[in-house]
């Protein structure tokens, strides 16, 4: 008899079926043609809720539900859970030795806001419209190669082409700080030095861009004492995810699963 290729899974006696994994599924990301990583991923959260919800009654695990935002509140299992990782997870203690260690080893992380000055032809496009992504493409490149061989001609064709309303300064838009606009685009501008054309498009939600960086102003590396708060807390997030993951995984180690392999994510 041939072996289902997405079978029920039994965690120390209690069956998680197909169905149930099959619906988690919905919350799991799997790349296009791989419904097994989702399965699997499925499954291994399953799993390991139904371990720790052993746990919570082993030690009888009480808690009152918290509001997580507005009109939504933790299931009566949620706080459960959360009580349990709250008395069981034992992160390691963040030191000022580690934090600045991580401090000297990356201090460009610890900059002052930039200052950028761009200029830009939008190429409007959603992202969801293939077809319109297409056109918006062919007409940004189009641009871009003109630039090349003219690139003083710049503000005639963001006024004449631009799908922003920047493009009756010439598609500059004047001082942005970090922040101020979106990664994808802010990333271009991090990388490009002073008076360039950036030698390709900035594709963003908004549509394709033509770029132009005008002027830059790196913000100042901060001093240790005024950034070490934010280090703190991002190492302490850090060490509490690999204590959790620990305990998580010796819950799944020492548990009767069969079914699948579940003691490697997926």
């Amino acid at each position: 008899m041939n072996k289902p290729l997405f079978p029920d899974i039994v965690v120390n006696g209690t069956t998680l079926s197909a169905a149930d994994i099959a619906a988690e599924a919905q919350n799991h990301h799997a790349p296009k043609g791989k419904p097994g990583l989702a399965w699997r991923k499925a499954a291994r959260a399953l799993a390991i809720r139904q371990l720790l919800l052993e746990k919570v009654a082993a030690q009888g695990v009480t808690a009152t539900p918290r509001e997580l935002a507005p009109g939504k509140v933790e299931t009566a299992q949620e706080a459960q859970i959360r009580a349990l990782l709250e008395t069981a997870v034992t992160p390691a203690p963040v030191t000022d030795s580690a934090l600045r260690a991580a401090y000297d080893r990356n201090q460009d992380a610890c900059r002052a806001p930039s200052l950028y000055q761009p200029a830009h032809i939008l190429f409007a496009a959603d992202p969801r419209d293939a077809d319109a992504r297409a056109k918006a493409r062919i007409r940004a490149q189009a641009a871009l190669e003109t630039l090349r061989g003219a690139p003083g001609r710049f503000a005639e064709i963001a006024r004449s082409e631009s799908d922003c309303g920047s493009r009756d300064a010439g598609g500059e838009l004047g001082q942005m700080s970090s922040g101020d606009t979106v990664p994808e685009f802010e990333a271009a501008m991090r990388d490009m030095q002073v008076g360039q054309i950036k030698d390709d498009v900035v594709e963003t939600r908004y549509g394709l861009h033509v770029l132009r960086l005008d002027a830059r102003a790196d913000g100042d590396i901060l001093p240790f004492e005024s950034v070490r708060p934010r280090l703190a807390e991002a190492a302490e997030k850090a060490a509490w995810t690999r204590a959790a993951h620990d305990f998580v995984t010796a819950l799944l180690n020492d548990a009767r699963i069969t079914g699948m392999d579940l003691t490697k994510a997926a």
